[in-house]
């Protein structure tokens, strides 16, 4: 299944409009990132929140570059394009931040090397849709190199703080990731493709943290280790992967893909691993309640897209009414679990719109309107961050000092036992 050769010049004009003069595209066929406005450093957000943005920035990244290149590995080049223009505008919004930390010097040397690094996964993905087994060598060998590039910015930009080695070989797995997924999805492994999936994603979310704690200095770092911060990084990263799965299991369902089943695997897992991290926090009573709660929640949702499928409104419509009654069952359960800092009324609102927004996006997406699914995706990754800040200070200190503890890589714990365990 090949790529249309039509979309390749619109694609690579914008990459070369963000690269500084005298900087080579070593890939013609390339996403198309908008040029980047880079700010200086400002006080006016906090380190704590600044690092929960590169997590959840960084994760974003894995998840939007997967879809880019399945997208192409399908051919399907309306896709593309949208996926594209996502991806061009985390990049834009992973420059900005880097701005913001590091200071605008650091930011410019970033954006070109970390945009060279998605024309190699597109080149990637491209070699496996025109099965060119000699491009696919000599995009791998790109990355090899912007691996090693993007390694050393890092190391560089921590003042010694993270060795060089351990920098590139965080690199490495998250590009390893990306394409052994592209390998398994072009050869119809879809339940090899959607756990690497998953995996790239835990991982690039933990990577944001692993940076956040060397580039940081130690006295801003430090506030990475309150258990709060670590509640509000672990539950934003499933909460935000939540997200994504429903997304991606609302895209095989409207086409129609074979991925479907492996789809629906995705996100059942996500939801083991939410409950997972209730019993953790709440005991096994709660975490039951909650599954079967968030359990109907899920199946409501897939409902919907699938309706959207075969045209049938009046499914669409019970589908919905359904939804109704799970955001206010699950604000009650929310509201006990915290002690009614956060009340019902207002947690049942802010499910309600988390609810609205996806289903924004299977609308979207069942007229084919993929730039306007993409910008509802991307608003509801965000909202869910959002949605974690005030569970986690609803929650409360004691109850988030229940997470385990660990190193910097895996979130200092956080649920990587719980995700670890599936």
């Amino acid at each position: 299944m090949r790529v249309r050769g039509h979309l390749l010049p619109c694609l690579c004009a914008g990459l070369l409009a963000l690269l500084p003069a005298g900087t080579s595209v070593r890939q013609q066929a390339a996403p198309a990132p908008p040029h980047q406005h880079v700010t200086a450093a400002t006080a006016a957000a906090a380190p704590a929140d600044l690092a929960i943005r590169f997590e959840a920035l960084l994760g974003q990244h894995s998840v939007l570059a997967a879809d880019l290149m399945r997208s192409r590995i399908r051919g399907d080049d309306d896709f593309v394009q949208a996926a594209n223009a996502a991806l061009g505008k985390n990049t834009a919004d992973m420059t900005d931040l880097i701005g913001q930390l590091f200071g605008a010097p650091t930011a410019q040397q970033f954006a070109p090397k970390w945009s060279e690094h998605i024309v190699a996964l597109f080149a990637y993905a491209g070699a496996l849709a025109n099965q060119d087994e000699q491009a696919r060598k000599e995009a791998n060998e790109e990355l090899t190199e912007y691996e090693s590039e993007l390694g050393s910015f890092f190391a560089g930009a921590s003042h010694g703080r993270l060795a060089t080695k351990d920098a590139q070989a965080a690199v490495v797995q998250h590009v390893r990731h990306l394409t052994d997924q592209a390998d398994a999805y072009a050869k119809g492994d879809y339940a090899t493709a959607d756990d690497l999936y998953r995996m790239g994603y835990q991982h690039t979310y933990d990577l944001g943290l692993t940076l956040a704690n060397a580039l940081l200095p130690p006295k801003q770092s430090a506030v990475l280790r309150e258990p709060i911060w670590r509640l509000r990084s672990q539950l934003g990263k499933l909460l935000a992967e939540h997200a994504v799965l429903v997304e991606d299991v609302t895209r095989a369902a409207v086409t129609g893909t074979p991925d479907f089943k492996a789809s629906g695997d995705m996100i059942n897992a996500n939801t083991r691993d939410l409950t997972g991290a209730m019993d953790t926090l709440f005991g096994a009573q709660a975490a039951k309640q909650f599954q079967a709660l968030w359990g109907d929640h899920v199946e409501n949702l897939v409902a919907y897209s699938s309706a959207i499928a075969a045209r049938d409104q009046a499914r669409q419509q019970q589908a919905n009414d359904a939804l109704r009654g799970f955001e206010d069952k699950m604000a009650a359960f929310l509201a006990g679990a915290t002690g009614a800092r956060m009340s019902a009324p207002t947690l049942a609102a802010a499910l309600l719109g988390h609810d609205e927004m996806l289903l924004r996006h299977a609308d979207a997406y069942g007229t084919r309107d993929y730039t306007q699914a993409h910008n509802v995706a991307y608003e509801t990754y965000e909202n869910m961050f959002e949605m974690a800040r005030q569970l986690a200070d609803a929650f409360g200190a004691t109850v988030a000092a229940r997470l385990p503890q660990g190193g910097a890589q895996t979130g200092y714990g956080g649920m990587a036992a719980v995700v670890g365990s599936r």
